[in-house]
């Protein structure tokens, strides 16, 4: 992914209003990403941890879109969980439940999609083997690194897809 800026960032979003979007917490490290092993940017935000942010690019355009990150009780945060996008297992909270407001009618009428998400929205990195859970080991898999970026990718498009549809 390329490097994006603050502007860049705050005009993506599709499921939430401009308002919204210009109000919302940026991480501070944006220099600082690893922007050659982003298939994504996620980010928490800082100041409302239970408010979470994803851009990507599709279809030649950035997406960002705001979900929520569901905590206590259910599985918001399991002791073992998998995460749906980049379908690597986390320890200790490291998934957690994040839904997206839907864009357009459906949205303002409250449909939501969910997801198990790792909670700190690094998943790109888990794949790339560049950083590992808290647990330190992964399930062993067959998959070549770019095989598993690959599937990062569609399980990406196909989230966004239910978001955007």
């Amino acid at each position: 992914m390329r490097a994006i800026t603050e502007s860049d960032i705050r005009a993506s979003f599709v499921n939430c209003s401009k308002g919204e979007a210009k109000r919302l917490g940026l991480p501070r490290d944006l220099d600082a990403r690893p922007w050659d092993d982003l298939d994504f940017l996620g980010w928490r935000d800082p100041g409302a941890p239970e408010r979470a942010h994803l851009i990507t690019e599709r279809g030649g355009r950035l997406v960002g879109v705001a979900l929520r990150v569901t905590s206590g009780g259910g599985r918001g945060f399991t002791s073992r969980s998998m995460c749906s996008l980049c379908l690597t297992t986390r320890t200790g909270g490291g998934v957690a439940l994040m839904t997206a407001r839907r864009a357009g009618a459906a949205g303002r009428q409250g449909d939501t999609v969910g997801r198990y998400l790792c909670a700190d929205l690094d998943c790109s990195l888990y794949v790339r083997g560049r950083k590992e859970s808290v647990a330190g080991r992964d399930l062993e898999e067959s998959l070549t690194p770019q095989d598993k970026v690959a599937r990062l990718h569609a399980n990406l498009d196909a989230f966004l897809a239910k978001i955007t549809q």
